[in-house]
């Protein structure tokens, strides 16, 4: 048979006429209209506000509404219509089974490992910073982001790497686009995920050092994963709901018990210093890493989803019950000045940038490439375990959107307007606030921190505290009254933590695949995922590298990580638009460049929110914004002897333009190895439209499946037609 008569599974097409499809039913009908008509009700009422406050009620409507008919349609379209899945195939995880890495894993399980691999800080401080420019433009970005990009790119990112035994990113676009274009995305890509994984296990200290509770509470999901994976593999294998009763039960004892070690003689034991926590994330990491999945990553992330989960959850019922009113502007005048106190730049690009999770992420094509892939049971589960965890992801995004606009104007800025412009009292924050627009007393500022039991609530910058101020608002305002804010705040900072540590786990051994894979291409030996030594020397190197930016930033505000972190948004938005790239390529080059507009057109808009980013940091005049600006800047001042913050001393003004200087630079280097891979597949794909036939692509050869899964056997099978 020609090759132009084969279709993307690898089997001869069948003869014969398709069945019809099932018309709908006119009770789904009735559903299905109901559910766009409370969505565009909520719509409806977001956007013809005028000046007066709205109840958050509406935001939580109008995003739950369109991710229903999003994953209902779009999602069903774009499974039916470009992917088509074959649950007859066998997927990497059956044919490659070897107990560590490849491993068939309930789609249950693997939903909430997969959620919780991708839901790190971006969903969680990247809305509540975006807030600054009014609560409008980040719903916008994060509903219909998630619809046709973020979650788009994450199911066909799974799609792809599990047709190529589980590839990573890298090798894909190395295998897909070509040499050139391979090496720079793979060179790109690894740089790029030691910085994401520097900044998510910062985040994880900096919530974690001198919280008992915290502490106390994360360490015990630990021993917990490892009992339910054995319950799950060893004791009562495919139990999965025992196993989730028993997990849970525990969880929640342990975060009582998190409560009653804070304020017990073991407290001191669990108070551990940055340094500490430093040591303790590096070796857990490696041991995460190099453990068979079954054992450690997989069930604690899947228990870690049920307190993600549960907790948003409970946040959702918590706004439907209170009502709270958006408190901030639909859209702020920071919006189109560029000159917020909590970041600098207009709203295009830096929304986009900001929000770098939620609604569009690279960092999840790399665990879509990389453990997800070799774990997958079938193929038609991509759509809930890619596109589904997606939207999940999104609305933790909108949940902390609403928590930081429903919280006082005055208090938000306070909150997150840097040090050097409030001052280091509640007065001079009071008269800096006001000096913005808005108005807090220093009585009120007094207040809101002894209520929630800390010292000073004033420029607590970073989006974490403010969230989690948000949250107690919104929980005292149901659960407990204002005699439990203090711990509804401590809680949402333990919840933060856990939300965050499930990617640093998770990212690692990502990380160790895609070491693999470029190592492989030197010394093929070490490219076995099934290969002890090579195992173990990856993993070392994957932690020794974010561990060493991680300590150095843990021990010195200026430096490490810390030196990094204003890379952190644009970098991630580059892999999203290499991760777009390579999936566009090999649709056209399989033969469906009809639909590449469906990666095509996300794609498009992320080179262009990230390139005119880019360029605007590496040649803006505005010392906020150019990084080049700011080294000029603090070296002129340098130069006269004059301190500008946040250095306190003229070394740490040596350190400012080093690190404007580096930062400057790597985004330049960012920029010019994406431009590379967009070229090179930009040739492949002319190529590919000029051939008669398809291009040959590195998809694995199709093997019959032997596994039969009950929930779907009765089912007919995705985008396969008998």
């Amino acid at each position: 048979m020609p090759k132009s008569a084969m279709p993307e599974s690898g089997r001869p097409a069948p003869v014969g006429p398709s069945p019809a499809r099932p018309r709908p039913t006119p009770r789904a009908v009735l559903l299905w209209t109901a559910v766009a008509l409370l969505g565009a009700v909520g719509w409806g009422v977001l956007a013809l506000a005028r000046g007066e406050k709205i109840s958050a009620v509406w935001l939580v409507v109008a995003a739950l509404g369109s991710y229903a008919i999003a994953y209902r349609f779009y999602s069903r379209f774009i499974v039916r219509r470009v992917l088509k899945p074959d649950d007859r195939r066998a997927t990497p995880a059956e044919r490659l089974e070897d107990g560590v890495d490849f491993q068939p894993t309930d789609r249950r399980v693997l939903l909430g490992h997969h959620f919780a691999a991708i839901a790190g800080a971006g969903p969680l401080v990247g809305p509540v910073l975006a807030a600054q420019m009014g609560y409008l433009p980040g719903t916008l970005w994060i509903v219909a982001g998630v619809i046709f990009a973020g979650a788009v790119q994450d199911m066909v990112v799974l799609f792809l790497s599990m047709r190529r035994d589980g590839k990573s990113l890298g090798q894909m676009a190395r295998d897909e686009i070509g040499r050139a274009g391979g090496a720079a995305a793979l060179i790109a890509v690894f740089a790029i995920m030691i910085i994401l994984l520097g900044v998510l296990a910062l985040v994880v200290v900096n919530a974690l050092a001198h919280s008992p509770w915290g502490t106390f509470s994360v360490a015990m999901t630990i021993p917990i994963a490892l009992f339910m994976g054995l319950w799950l593999h060893i004791l009562r294998p495919g139990r999965v709901v025992e196993a989730s009763v028993i997990g849970v039960v525990l969880l929640l004892l342990a975060i009582v018990g998190g409560g009653w070690i804070e304020k017990s003689s073991l407290a001191d034991t669990f108070t551990l210093s940055p340094t500490t926590l430093v040591f303790c994330l590096i070796g857990y990491g490696f041991v995460a890493s190099v453990l068979p999945v079954w054992m450690l990553l997989a069930p604690r992330d899947y228990l870690s989803t049920f307190m993600k989960i549960g907790t948003i959850a409970l946040l959702a019922v918590g706004v439907v019950v209170a009502a709270p009113v958006l408190r901030a502007d639909a859209v702020s005048d920071f919006a189109s000045s560029g000159a917020g106190p909590v970041f600098a730049g207009s709203l295009f690009p830096f929304l986009f940038i900001t929000i770098a999770c939620g609604a569009l992420s690279g960092f999840h094509s790399l665990v879509a490439s990389g453990t997800t892939p070799k774990l997958i049971q079938k193929e038609s589960q991509v759509r809930l375990i890619g596109y589904g965890a997606m939207l999940m992801e999104s609305f933790v995004a909108i949940m902390a959107l609403i928590a930081a606009a429903t919280l006082e104007p005055g208090l938000y800025y306070a909150m997150n307007a840097p040090a050097g412009l409030l001052g280091t009292t509640a007065e001079s924050a009071s008269h800096a606030v006001a000096g913005l627009g808005f108005t807090i007393t220093p009585d009120q500022l007094t207040h809101a921190a002894g209520a929630v039991e800390e010292q000073t609530l004033i420029a607590r910058s970073g989006g974490a505290p403010t969230l989690a101020v948000g949250m107690s608002e919104i929980f005292s305002g149901v659960f407990g009254g204002t005699a439990l804010k203090a711990f509804w705040y401590h809680f949402a900072i333990m919840f933060e933590a856990l939300f965050i540590l499930t990617t640093v786990d998770a990212g690692t051994r990502v990380g160790r695949f895609m070491l693999q894979d470029m190592l492989g291409n030197v010394w093929k030996p070490i490219g076995r995922v099934n290969w002890k030594p090579g195992i173990w020397l990856c993993s070392g190197l994957v932690v020794a590298a974010w561990g060493y930016f991680l300590h150095s930033g843990a021990t010195d505000p200026l430096g490490g990580i810390n030196q990094l972190f204003p890379l952190f948004g644009i970098a991630n938005q580059l892999l999203a638009a290499i991760a777009l790239t390579v999936c566009t390529t090999v649709l056209i080059k399989s033969g469906r460049r009809r639909w590449a507009w469906v990666t095509g057109v996300p794609l498009a808009w992320v080179v262009a929110v990230t390139f005119t980013a880019g360029w605007q940091k590496i040649f803006s005049d505005d010392p906020r914004v150019g990084f080049f600006a700011q080294r000029t800047r603090y070296a002129e001042a340098l130069d006269v002897g004059q301190v500008l913050p946040p250095a306190k001393t003229l070394d740490d003004m040596h350190t400012v333009v080093t690190n404007s200087t580096v930062d400057g630079v790597l985004i330049a280097l960012f920029l010019l190895l994406v431009a590379v891979v967009i070229g090179n597949a930009v040739v492949v794909c002319v190529r590919a439209v000029r051939s008669p036939l398809p291009l040959p692509t590195t998809e694995a050869p199709y093997a019959e499946s032997r596994i039969e899964v009950p929930e779907q056997a009765a089912q007919p099978l995705v985008g396969a037609r008998p």
